[in-house]
């Protein structure tokens, strides 16, 4: 899964740990998900979502193309 996440905390200029306190995660859990190798929950990709105002589809994108043809 592809995400957004750096670039909404860099232009907010919080650093992992930062945003990681907001979310009450670990900073490294921060770290996994911006560089892909962890998917957050569900709830916690709410809770992000909530906390940048915007919706999970604007954060987070499946890598997967569907072909629907």
């Amino acid at each position: 899964m592809k995400n957004r996440l750096k670039v909404l905390r860099a232009e907010r200029d919080w650093t992992q740990a930062d945003l990681a306190e907001k979310l009450e995660v670990s900073r490294q859990t921060i770290n996994a998900i911006e560089k892909g190798k962890y998917d957050p929950s569900l709830p916690l990709a709410f809770k992000v979502a909530r906390l940048f105002a915007i919706p999970i589809e604007a954060i987070f994108t499946d890598e997967v193309e569907v072909d629907i043809s």
